[in-house]
């Protein structure tokens, strides 16, 4: 899954944030096409966003050493409510879509993850948007948004029919070649492949995969922190 371009800086010496603030000035362009995609656009679809929001953890670091990452760089995630419609029980970055009343993905993007997660989001540096993404299965164009977050606030879930869990998970998890997998979605009579990741947060267990999966395997691939891992291992979709 290479992506076109020059790469951000994989150097361990450089700090995490610089990295991230790196892509997010060059765009950060995804793999053309966006091969996770299950299905097609129409004409109907609608623009949403995506917060992809990295910080420091106040609690507990990875167990991994990763090679390219601090043991205590996290990022944050929420599982959805299974009582939804679309991605039901699926972890999520915070975001939805994008209001006429937002003043583009970045104002929703924040808006959301307030309405989701209870952060502050004055506490939040953003870093700046990325190239949009189709999401098919839900008819939206969304744009991840690139933050991070020097004064970490408390989160929660906000709304229990919108989320079930809200947590941060250290980016070295998602690093560690023996929480990677492959994610089979099996659609139409088609097999579709997906990165997952196995993660552990306040004692519960998920799996991420689909849509996210994809922006996080992506985004580890094109600032180089991804480490080898045996794609042969594979997971069925929890559909």
């Amino acid at each position: 899954m290479a992506p076109p371009g020059p790469r951000a800086s994989a150097r361990s010496d450089v700090p995490a944030r610089d990295q991230l603030a790196a892509l997010a000035a060059d765009g950060g362009g995804w793999p053309s096409p966006w091969r996770l995609a299950i299905g097609r656009l129409d004409e109907r679809a609608r623009p949403a966003a995506v917060l992809l929001l990295f910080g420091v953890l106040d609690a507990v670091p990875s167990e991994h050493r990763a090679r390219a990452v601090p043991r205590d760089l996290d990022v944050l995630l929420l599982a959805r409510a299974a009582t939804l419609g679309h991605h039901p029980g699926q972890v999520a970055f915070p975001g939805g879509r994008i209001d006429p009343g937002d003043e583009g993905p970045v104002d929703a993007a924040l808006r959301e993850a307030v309405e989701e997660t209870g952060l502050d989001r004055s506490g939040v540096d953003v870093l700046g948007p990325l190239g949009e993404l189709p999401l098919p299965v839900s008819n939206h164009v969304v744009t991840p948004v690139l933050g991070w977050w020097p004064r970490p606030t408390p989160v929660r879930v906000v709304d229990v029919a919108e989320s079930a869990h809200v947590f941060r998970v250290p980016v070295a998890d998602l690093l560690d070649p023996e929480r990677r997998r492959t994610v089979t979605v099996r659609h139409d009579r088609r097999v579709h492949k997906s990165p997952g990741f196995l993660v552990e947060a306040d004692g519960r267990e998920h799996l991420v995969w689909g849509f996210t999966g994809g922006i996080l395997d992506a985004l580890f691939d094109r600032l180089g922190w991804t480490e080898p891992w045996d794609r042969t291992r594979t997971l069925d979709a929890p559909l």
